[in-house]
């Protein structure tokens, strides 16, 4: 199902294309520009991702302190590296996009589940998390029989998804990990893809699993196609990016005798289906940083003064 964008802002239509490089840029003249142009300022960490964006200014990561003024007058610093995330947010006092909720959540399966569990619990598979001993794995054994799913916390795309067969998969798996989440296998051939952007769906499609695998990721061999979407699928992720706090995700989700069932949300998703939907995502997200864009802007960025 493709969700076609609106048409695009004015103020976007207006803005210059390139991006600047915040390196070869002299701050003050950069301030000038700010202060009398139209549109936002931004600043953003991630070249790739940002492209397509007028008005952006790309700051290397390891630039961080060295542009902290440039930083600091910006309304808006796009895709940060999660290990500037703290500093840009308590420090320099930075309106950081994708939310910080994306950036807490989507680090880790576990802290994910438990906001699923909060949020929906009726629209979360069978999931245990256990410490990897005797103990969890024999409580993991006792709650899900033979073919269940085992997921390592801190991966994306598919990777770290096992389909655990038998005690010896289970065995093996147990050894290699430091915490258990194992999960029901649900009866899918395909799952959907669903991107929010702000609090709102902007595409979805279904992702085929292969003939000859077990994963649905595009990434693992997953096809996509463009079929319906069923309505509640797409209220689901609607309101887990709205009670989570989310506004750049592509949520997986599961459809199941008439039920949305959430795996996960990927903070940095693939773009393969976008394209095919029509969607040009720089254009959704500068709509959504447009309008939560505060209409004030100080010419200057706050001094603080020495220690």
């Amino acid at each position: 199902m493709a969700l076609r964008p609106q048409r695009i802002t004015a103020a976007y239509a207006r803005l210059p294309s390139p991006l600047a490089p915040g390196a070869s840029t002299a701050d003050d003249a950069l301030f000038s520009s700010w202060s009398g142009g139209v549109g936002m300022r931004l600043v953003s960490f991630n070249l790739f991702r940002s492209l397509g964006m007028p008005g952006v200014t790309y700051i290397k990561p390891t630039e961080m302190y060295e542009k902290r003024a440039l930083i600091e007058a910006a309304d808006w610093v796009l895709f940060p590296e999660t290990w500037q995330l703290n500093t840009l947010l308590y420090a320099f006092g930075s309106r950081i996009f994708p939310s910080p909720a994306g950036y807490h959540l989507g680090a880790d399966k576990v802290q994910m589940t438990r906001a699923f569990w909060a949020a929906c619990p009726a629209h979360v598979p069978h999931t245990r998390i256990e410490a990897a001993d005797a103990a969890g794995s024999e409580a993991i054994l006792a709650s899900l029989p033979f073919p269940f799913v085992a997921k390592e916390i801190r991966h994306s795309m598919g990777r770290g998804v096992h389909l655990i067969e038998d005690a010896g998969d289970w065995r093996r798996h147990v050894t290699d990990n430091a915490v258990l989440y194992a999960q029901e296998l649900l009866p899918i051939e395909r799952d959907l893809r669903i991107v929010v952007i702000g609090r709102r769906a902007v595409a979805a499609y279904w992702r085929q699993r292969p003939a000859w695998g077990f994963h649905t990721n595009v990434a693992r061999g997953g096809v996509i196609t463009f079929d319906p979407v069923p309505p509640a699928a797409l209220a689901l992720a609607e309101r887990l990016a709205t009670d989570l706090g989310i506004d750049h995700a592509g949520f997986d989700i599961a459809w199941v005798d008439d039920h949305a069932y959430v795996f996960e949300f990927n903070l940095l998703f693939g773009n393969q289906g976008l394209g095919a939907c029509g969607i040009n995502l720089a254009e959704e997200i500068y709509r959504h940083l447009e309008a939560m864009t505060p209409k004030h802007k100080p010419t200057r960025p706050r001094r603080r003064r020495a220690a």
